[in-house]
């Protein structure tokens, strides 16, 4: 699945990922790839899995950084 970073929380290792109309999407620094923090705004493409209180990003790729024009 590919969507954007809504927000990310540095000092608690954690964020969240856009999902449309529906609950954003958790995700933990540990299951990042090759970085080690997002940027809201960022094109992520991962892999969505339940958890206890809705869905949680794993194996998070950064497509495109934030801020990029083409």
């Amino acid at each position: 699945m590919n969507t954007t970073v809504k927000k990310w929380f540095s000092d608690k290792s954690f964020g969240f990922l856009a999902n449309g109309n529906a609950q954003d999407i958790f995700v933990r620094k540990h299951n990042l790839i090759d970085c080690e923090f997002l940027r809201p705004g960022t094109e992520v493409s991962f892999e969505c899995h339940p958890n206890k209180k809705g869905l949680e990003a794993r194996n998070v790729k950064i497509e495109r950084p934030a801020n990029t024009k083409e």
